[in-house]
């Protein structure tokens, strides 16, 4: 973690911290969570990571370690599921709208996420890869000129990096995964609204499949966060 300088937002930045030591595997679960070192650390006071964990926690990402205090949860493979369910039908209709909206701005802006997210998975850092992810993921919100989906999304992004993060760290790189980016980005460019809609309900499903498989193989869901618990 760096030392973060003091913005209205600063609430949001501890969060993201905090959300991309969980994702990279320096925070694992059932490790318990020191809010003071984390305020130490981050270069800030008590209050905002107080926030910031208590917004963890309604997210599903931190739980009540035994005794006080919260611990990082693991993931919940109902919730995993579910997730990707709504991101489905989400993603499905920004893309959709965005070709409909805005096909000229993704021909002269979308090329560069693109190449960025394939540079990400090149370099092998989680965090890289995830930034990448989210840049062209909230690029398409944009572009669909919809107010409500980004917010919408928003929740839902913060249980998705946790779960990226646990299988990008397996060392199985989802190369692929820019391919169908690529594909579902010509569709927009192109203005076809249903076939951007019918790729990226394709990638969310297939990237569900892909993600359930492995955390269940790994056993990393529905197990108990006893580690670390009393450390």
């Amino acid at each position: 973690m760096k030392v973060l300088v003091a913005q209205p937002k600063l609430v949001e930045q501890v969060h993201e911290a905090i959300v991309s030591e969980i994702s990279s595997g320096k925070l694992k679960p059932g490790e318990r969570i020191i809010q003071e070192q984390i305020a130490q650390v981050l270069g800030v006071s008590r209050q905002p990571v107080q926030q910031a964990l208590l917004l963890l926690r309604k997210q599903g990402v931190l739980r009540d370690a035994p005794g006080r205090g919260l611990i990082v949860a693991s993931l919940d493979l109902d919730q995993v599921r579910n997730m990707y369910d709504i991101r489905a039908v989400m993603e499905g209709l920004a893309f959709r709208k965005a070709a409909e909206r805005n096909a000229a701005r993704a021909k002269k802006q979308g090329p560069a996420l693109i190449q960025n997210g394939r540079k990400a998975v090149a370099g092998g850092s989680v965090a890289s890869m995830i930034a990448a992810d989210l840049k062209l993921h909230d690029f398409i919100y944009e572009l669909s000129e919809n107010p409500l989906i980004a917010p919408t999304m928003e929740a839902q992004w913060t249980y998705t990096q946790r779960v990226m993060g646990e299988v990008l760290m397996r060392g199985e790189l989802p190369r692929d995964i820019w391919d169908q980016h690529e594909a579902m980005l010509d569709a927009v460019m192109a203005g076809d609204g249903p076939a951007a809609e019918a790729l990226a309900r394709q990638h969310i499903t297939l990237a569900a499949e892909v993600m359930i498989s492995r955390l269940r193989s790994e056993g990393t869901v529905s197990a108990e966060d006893t580690a670390g618990a009393s450390a």
